[in-house]
C-alpha cells in the first residue's frame, strides 16, 4: 500500500519546458509532480509566445519573473538564483528534446523527458553520457510504467509463473486519426511533419508505449525485426498512421506489434500478451486495474489490482493508493513515477548511491531502446519490409 508519509525535507524545485496553455501533457506533468507534495513547481518555460507564458503561468501559481520566454533563458536566470530549480520536465515537440536536455544537463539539472528522447540513436547516447558525467538524473516518461499491475506481471514472469517466454504481442491502435484531423489541430500537425516528429509518427507516439511495457515485463531484448507501415491518410506521407511489426528476442521468443492512429471505432486498445510455456498474461490500458492470466486447462482468472494474493514485493515498484476495487487511473501511475523521480534525484543530492541502486524508474536506456525501435522499423519499411538487425 503507498505510504503517504513519504516526505523529503525541502521538495524539488521543479520546472517545465512546454505544456502550455491547452496542453494535455503539460498538466500530466503537473498534476503528477504536484501529487505527492515531493516537488515544488516554481519555474516555467510554458509557451513560445512570451505574454502567453506569462499569463499561463501566473495563473499556474508561478511568480511572473520566473515565466519564461525560452528554456535557455530560464536555465540561466534559475542558475544564477540560490532558489533556483533543481529539476526541469521536457514537454515539448520530438526534435527539440536533445537541444533541451542537453542545456538542461550542462545547467547542473535533474532531466524528465518525453518520449522520443531523441531523433537518432547517437544523439540518445550522448545525452546518457552527459548525465553521466554530470552525475544527473535521466529519467524518460513512460506514463503507463508505474500501474501496479504492469509490475505485478513482471514479478509472475520472473518467478516463472508462466514459464519460458514464447511470444509477445503488442499494440495500441487507436482510431482518432482517422480522418485528417491535422488540418485543424496543432498537436496532430507537429506530429505528423517529420521536421518536427521525426522519421516515423504513430510508432513514436504509440507504439513505443507498449514495446517499452512488454521488454520491461519480460526483460528480453530484441535482436531483429521486420517492419510495415503505410500511409492511410496519404498527406501524412512519408509518416506512417499504420504499422505492423514482428520481433525476434533473444530468447528466442518471437513477437508482434501493431501500432495504429486509424483504427476507427477504437479508444485505445493498448494491451500487451505475454505467452508462455504453460500460461499467458494480458493487460489492457483502458482495465488498467486487471491482469488475466491464463493457465492451460484451468479457467482463465483475472487478478485485481490492491488484493492480498498480489506478490507483496511489487509494492516497492507500482503503489497501490487505495484499497482494491476502487478503479486506480492514468494519473495515479504518471504520479508514482513521479514519486520515484523524487527520491532518487533526492539520493543523488545526498550521494546515497545504494539508495539510488535501489530504486527502479524509465531511465535514459529506456530511452535508448526507444529510439533503436523507431530508427529500426523506418530502416526496415523504407527498405520494403525486411528483417533488419535491431541497432
Amino acid at each position: 500500500m503507498f505510504n503517504e508519509e513519504t516526505r523529503l525535507s525541502v521538495p524539488i524545485r521543479w520546472g517545465l519546458v512546454g505544456g502550455g496553455r491547452g496542453s494535455e501533457i503539460g498538466h500530466s506533468h503537473r498534476a503528477a509532480a504536484a501529487r505527492d507534495h515531493l516537488f515544488t513547481f516554481v519555474a516555467g518555460a510554458l509557451d513560445l509566445d512570451a505574454d502567453r507564458c506569462a499569463d499561463f503561468g501566473h495563473k499556474m501559481g508561478l511568480d511572473q519573473d520566473r515565466c519564461y520566454p525560452h528554456y535557455k533563458a530560464m536555465f540561466l536566470s534559475e542558475s544564477q538564483r540560490d532558489d533556483g530549480i533543481q529539476a526541469v520536465s521536457i514537454a515539448t515537440p520530438n526534435s527539440t528534446h536533445f537541444d533541451i536536455a542537453k542545456a538542461a544537463i550542462e545547467a547542473g539539472l535533474h532531466v524528465i523527458c518525453e518520449k522520443p528522447v531523441t531523433l537518432n540513436v547517437q544523439d540518445a547516447i550522448t545525452l546518457k553520457a552527459l548525465a553521466e558525467k554530470h552525475n544527473r538524473f535521466f529519467a524518460v516518461m513512460y506514463g503507463y510504467a508505474g500501474y501496479p499491475m504492469i509490475h505485478q506481471a513482471k514479478e509472475m514472469v520472473k518467478r516463472g509463473d508462466i514459464g519460458k517466454v514464447r511470444i509477445v504481442n503488442m499494440q495500441f491502435a487507436h482510431g482518432f486519426h482517422s480522418e485528417e484531423i491535422e488540418k485543424f489541430s496543432e498537436g496532430a500537425q507537429w506530429r505528423m511533419s517529420p521536421t518536427v516528429s521525426g522519421p516515423s509518427f504513430i510508432i513514436g507516439d504509440c507504439g513505443t508505449h507498449p514495446f517499452y511495457l512488454a521488454t520491461l515485463i519480460t526483460d528480453l531484448k530484441v535482436t531483429s525485426l521486420l517492419c510495415a507501415r503505410q500511409s492511410f491518410v496519404e498527406s501524412r506521407s512519408p509518416l506512417e498512421d499504420n504499422a505492423n511489426i514482428l520481433f525476434k528476442f533473444d530468447n528466442g521468443a518471437v513477437g508482434t506489434l501493431w501500432a495504429s492512429a486509424i483504427n476507427a471505432g477504437s479508444m485505445h486498445q493498448q494491451k500487451i500478451r505475454i505467452i508462455g510455456e504453460k500460461a499467458s498474461l494480458e493487460w489492457w490500458d483502458e482495465y488498467p486495474n486487471q491482469l488475466r492470466y491464463e493457465v492451460q486447462g484451468e479457467p482463465a482468472q483475472v487478478l485485481e489490482r490492491g488484493m492480498g494474493y498480489l506478490y507483496s514485493d511489487i509494492d516497492a515498484v507500482g503503489c497501490s493508493r487505495v484499497g482494491g476495487g476502487h478503479p486506480e487511473g492514468f494519473f495515479e501511475s504518471w504520479s508514482n513515477l513521479y514519486h520515484r523521480y523524487a527520491l532518487v534525484i533526492d539520493a543523488i543530492e545526498r550521494q546515497d548511491e545504494e539508495a539510488q541502486k535501489s530504486l527502479w524508474y524509465p531511465d535514459i536506456d529506456a530511452g535508448i531502446d526507444g529510439v533503436k525501435l523507431i530508427n529500426s522499423c523506418v530502416k526496415s519499411a523504407d527498405a520494403g519490409a525486411v528483417w533488419v538487425d535491431y541497432e
